[in-house]
């Protein structure tokens, strides 16, 4: 029985790549034609979304969302949320409709076909390079000069270990958010780690409940402010995770 349950994961997981492959390939000449241009990028974010939405009910995860409060269209915001799978990508484009654009780790543009168009639609970032981060907190700026918002898991990585709740948040982030006065927009995904985590032999379709929260203003804020925000932003997703209200 153990043998025939790892064989339906094996191929539950290799579905889920199935689904991030083929939409891209068969819409490979508009997702090109999308990113010749900058300006271009929100006709690519939407057709992002189409995608995220395919891979999530496609995989038979059910999002839930429950918002505190609505995005206003035309505002920057820096999106930021807990970070436990690969499906946290396709829930964060799912659930916001602001033109954002990932900070991400560089290994993901070893996915073939995927990682073609995340290395010339995402911030990279080498999280062993001080000089990277540097580089990623420009790119950022220049984003959101654009009228673009910014995402980024501030975990800084997934924790190999499954019991942790929440790992500590890095403080770039909040450097970014501060320096900008744009709106901190925290959300709670619950589910990802239980449905897809990146234990290979641990998958299962099912709902996915996000907690959209109150975002959290900058204006007032000065840099010396931003371990403050940080801690802020932590206990609201903590608390979250520990006593859902969803």
């Amino acid at each position: 029985m153990k043998l025939l349950k790892a064989i339906l994961i094996f191929l539950y997981r290799i579905w889920f790549y199935v689904l991030v492959t083929v939409p891209i390939i068969l819409l490979f000449p508009i997702l090109l034609i999308s990113i010749l241009r900058e300006k271009w990028y929100p006709f690519f974010f939407r057709l992002a979304r189409m995608w995220a939405t395919i891979i999530l009910f496609g995989m038979g995860f059910i999002p839930k969302v429950t918002r505190e409060t609505r995005y206003k269209k035309g505002q920057s915001y820096l999106f930021v949320a807990n970070h436990t799978s690969m499906a946290d990508i396709m829930l964060m484009l799912y659930v916001t409709r602001n033109p954002f654009v990932f900070v991400g780790k560089k290994e993901l543009v070893k996915i073939p076909v995927f990682g073609f168009f995340y290395k010339r639609t995402c911030i990279l970032v080498d999280r062993d390079n001080p000089k990277s981060r540097m580089a990623v907190f420009k790119r950022a700026q220049h984003k959101l000069n654009q009228g673009l918002s910014v995402c980024i898991f501030p975990e800084g990585h997934v924790p190999d270990d499954l019991t942790v709740v929440l790992d500590p948040f890095k403080d770039g982030a909040f450097r970014l958010a501060i320096a900008h006065q744009i709106p901190v927009a925290p959300m709670t995904f619950h589910d990802t780690k239980k449905r897809f985590s990146y234990s290979f032999f641990s998958a299962s379709p099912g709902k996915m409940r996000v907690k959209v929260h109150d975002i959290l203003p900058t204006k007032i804020l000065s840099m010396e402010d931003r371990r403050m925000l940080n801690h802020a932003t932590y206990n609201i997703i903590k608390d979250e995770l520990l006593e859902p209200t969803v």
